[in-house]
């Protein structure tokens, strides 16, 4: 607002209060006091009006509510910024809360400006960008905004019902306590400042009063433990900065809405092409997929998600001649690329958002499998794998399961195999398909044999007993039967790959979308 002019000839005196009380509240809310403003300083963190100045497009933020309670002292803006803007020039609700306001904490008003922002994003179907720094519910305000119909409650039932229909991106920058974590969690992205960010339903206090545990914050709900061993974090970032840099680099790979596409952009060719020589023909020499990740996508577009998390498996998006697409892809470097239930659950939920968003998918198989044993089996790996099984079944975008080199057992359900109806199932070369590995195999089916072998002949002849059965085993699964079969669509070496699939990605995207008439699944979750 402009500063108070001088009062005109018979101007209202009423008038003139009013609008000097607006321009204090305006005022009170541009920017924190000298003590607040250290104290961001001291933390590495951004103002709340600097974080939404960097997220937009310059000069495009319309706020909403910012007079919010501004009767009450010390309440500016009731402690949230609510609005909207542009990134890119594609249009979005932002709601960002403001720290130095009662530690971003909710109040009624607060709640009333969240839940409208939502109602925006739903009516409109705007993608959200969440600027979490919160430290929850004020008890002073619990009756005026927990309980009722427009009650912070609503907020989770917005987010459930803007959930698949457009993005949402959070930053979380601070904390975000007891109920109000789970506006992150709702969230298809969480990208967390590492020594800043937490998120947790009960304080180390509060752990300590009610369970008698002794617990750190960051070992409670750090960012550094979300993201690497809760895997509630996506993304960890080193400050507000760098935070805002991968929401906007997010938002580029998905669309508004789930009614159109993503946004297009100018196709490159891979940072470095594919050769023959890229994979290893030993099945059992471990490799880093990124490798072939980055040969088969655009010039340095690959966005990993989760990448802390269950590293066995990679998850994130990519382009391919300037479109989005999602990977999905074993890393043999790391665990042996076996399946385990964390790397179930991350790509389970990958899969459904690409789903949601219409991005296709293309999973780099090279698994021996799920993870066995009574620990994982009282982890309920059955159930975490049947998630992914599920989620890879139920996608209707374009799939595209390219065997890299083993896919055994559940493993090539879990990665996008023939049996699921992907578009394409691709081979290389170096390209096995079987229930379990030789070795295995062998052993299940010949053990009491091997066995009497040994006894009776002695090691020599056990070890060439076990080897002609492995050349037997290795005839019976060998690519060009595969091929002849028709369990393999089309063989090609790892150079032609790229090609391979920009062809039927094109083709693939008049694909019918339409899986299975019904109210809803009941997710084996």
């Amino acid at each position: 607002m402009s500063d108070t002019a001088a009062p005109a000839p018979g101007s209202d005196p009423r008038v003139a209060d009013v609008r000097a009380r607006l321009e204090a509240a305006h005022a009170a809310s541009a920017a924190p006091l000298e003590k607040a403003a250290a104290k961001l300083a001291s933390q590495g963190k951004l103002y709340v009006r600097d974080r939404i100045a960097l997220l937009l497009d310059e000069g495009s933020f319309v706020e909403d509510g910012r007079y919010a309670n501004s009767r009450a002292a010390g309440l500016p803006a009731d402690g949230v910024v609510t609005g909207r803007g542009t990134v890119d020039d594609r249009p979005v609700v932002v709601i960002a809360n403001d720290p130095t306001v009662k530690a971003g904490s909710w109040g009624a008003r607060t709640v009333e400006k969240i839940v409208r922002a939502t109602e925006t994003a739903l009516r409109e179907e705007l993608p959200v960008f969440w600027l979490v720094d919160s430290a929850g519910a004020r008890i002073t305000d619990q009756v005026e905004m927990f309980p009722g119909r427009r009650g912070a409650g609503r907020i989770f039932h917005n987010q459930v019902a803007l959930s698949g229909r457009v993005p949402q991106i959070c930053c979380l920058f601070g904390p975000s306590a007891a109920g109000g974590a789970y506006i992150p969690s709702f969230c298809d992205v969480i990208i967390m400042v590492e020594g800043n960010a937490s998120m947790y339903l009960g304080s180390p206090r509060m752990a300590e009063m009610v369970v008698g545990e002794k617990v750190s914050l960051e070992e409670m709900g750090g960012a550094r433990m979300h993201c690497t061993v809760s895997g509630v974090g996506d993304l960890l970032a080193s400050d507000d900065t760098e935070a805002i840099e991968l929401a906007r680099l997010y938002f580029s790979y998905v669309p508004d809405s789930w009614r159109v596409s993503p946004p297009s952009y100018h196709a490159e060719e891979p940072t470095a092409p594919l050769t023959r020589a890229s994979v290893p023909e030993r099945e059992s020499q471990p490799f880093d997929v990124h490798e072939l990740i980055d040969g088969l996508v655009d010039d340095d577009s690959f966005f990993e998600v989760k990448p802390l998390f269950a590293p066995e498996l990679v998850v994130g998006f990519g382009r391919m001649n300037g479109e989005s697409v999602g990977v999905v892809a074993n890393n043999s470097a790391v665990k042996g690329g076996v399946l385990f239930t964390d790397s179930a659950d991350k790509a389970a939920r990958f899969i459904w958002l690409c789903d949601a968003f219409s991005i296709p998918l293309v999973y780099l198989a090279d698994v021996p499998g799920f993870m066995i044993g009574s620990e994982v089996e009282r982890g309920g790996i059955i159930r975490h794998g049947a998630k992914m099984v599920s989620a890879v079944a139920s996608a209707t975008v374009p799939q595209f399961c390219v065997v890299v080199r083993k896919a055994y057992g559940a493993g090539l359900y879990a990665m996008g195999g023939p049996g699921f109806g992907p578009d394409a199932t691709i081979a290389l070369p170096t390209a096995r398909i079987a229930v379990m590995g030789p070795e295995a195999a062998v052993n299940a089916v010949y053990a009491n044999k091997i066995a009497e072998v040994e006894a009776s002949e002695g090691v020599e002849a056990r070890d060439a007993f076990v080897e002609a059965r492995r050349a037997e085993y290795l005839e019976d699964v060998d690519l060009e039967r595969l091929a002849a079969d028709l369990v393999v669509d089309q063989v090609v070496e790892a150079d032609e790959l790229r090609a391979e699939l920009l062809h039927r990605l094109r083709y693939a995207a008049r694909r019918d979308r339409h899986f299975s008439t019904r109210r809803r699944d009941v997710p084996p979750v």
